[in-house]
């Protein structure tokens, strides 16, 4: 009885005077994505993207340094690639650095233009023009298959030279071959779930660690330089930043994290003794031979 007359005397008083609603600041979800989410279907995809993301994990109070943590990642990633081939290629004049052949030298800036496009479309989800992002994302994809196409030509193209020197070439093939397809499963997944932005951006940010391992062999130091093994670690700790971010953030890892992640260390382990078979070493001959 006592309830009934409290409400009786709330619905009397002007709106002014009623008591501030508390809102559980968890329940929030971040402006970017909410105009992201709005452009693909309205209310109901809003919906959707909440009951996927909750007040569980979509906005602990980790989650709000998403774009900072993203962002800076791909600057370190910049880094990484510039200091691995500076020598090489930055340093070197870029167009006019003593590169092998043109598919290598078109391979060069097409990939650095991936690089820089990362930074750049993590900064405007920072600054919050999501609308410039979705119109370079789609871009961005055709880049993206532009590299794989250019990543599987160059490979074949140093096969055919006998490239790297001091190596057994055939051997080496596949290690190009497999960074493209570390690339490219993700990137096909990142494109699918572009309307799911916690995963379009872990699944975006492991297929460029597929790209880092050419620069990470070259970085000048002695400890990694040419280092097989110490490579495919260096590379690794990428991912181990993103779970580490994942845990602090979310309290659990990322589903995108976690697969997309698992398939980066198997490849990562297994295809140097997969390179070593009888059976490669057969395949790449035939490739060597059907190019020369």
């Amino acid at each position: 009885m006592a309830i009934l007359q409290q409400l009786k005397c709330l619905e009397l008083q002007p709106v002014s005077t009623l008591p501030d609603l508390v809102i559980d600041p968890t329940m929030a979800v971040t402006l970017s994505e909410t105009r992201a989410i709005r452009t693909a279907g309205g209310t109901m995809a809003t919906a959707a993207e909440y009951s996927r993301t909750g007040a569980h994990g979509a906005n602990l109070p980790g989650r709000r340094f998403d774009h900072v943590f993203f962002t800076s990642m791909a600057l370190v990633m910049l880094v990484t690639v510039f200091v691995g081939f500076a020598h090489t290629y930055y340093l070197a004049g870029i167009f006019r650095a003593p590169l092998p052949s043109r598919i290598i030298r078109i391979h060069g800036a097409v990939f650095s233009c991936w690089i820089l496009l990362l930074v750049a479309q993590t900064s405007l989800v920072a600054a919050g023009r999501v609308d410039i992002h979705r119109r370079l994302g789609v871009a961005g994809f055709f880049l993206g298959c532009l590299m794989i196409v250019l990543g599987v030509v160059a490979a074949t193209d140093s096969l055919a030279r006998g490239a790297p020197a001091g190596r057994d070439p055939q051997m080496f093939y596949i290690i190009p071959l497999t960074d493209i397809l570390i690339f490219a499963v993700p990137l096909y997944f990142a494109f699918r779930a572009r309307l799911d932005p916690p995963a379009h951006k872990r699944l975006i940010y492991i297929a460029t660690i597929a790209l880092l391992t050419p620069a990470i062999a070259r970085l000048p130091f002695a400890f990694v330089f040419r280092k097989g093994p110490v490579v495919a670690l260096l590379a690794e700790s990428f991912l181990l930043v993103l779970v580490g971010y994942d845990l602090w953030s979310t309290r659990r890892i990322h589903r995108a994290t976690l697969w997309a992640g698992s398939f980066l260390i198997l490849v990562l382990q297994t295809r140097v003794p997969i390179g070593k078979t009888a059976a490669w070493h057969a395949f790449a001959a035939w490739v060597q031979h059907v190019v020369r």
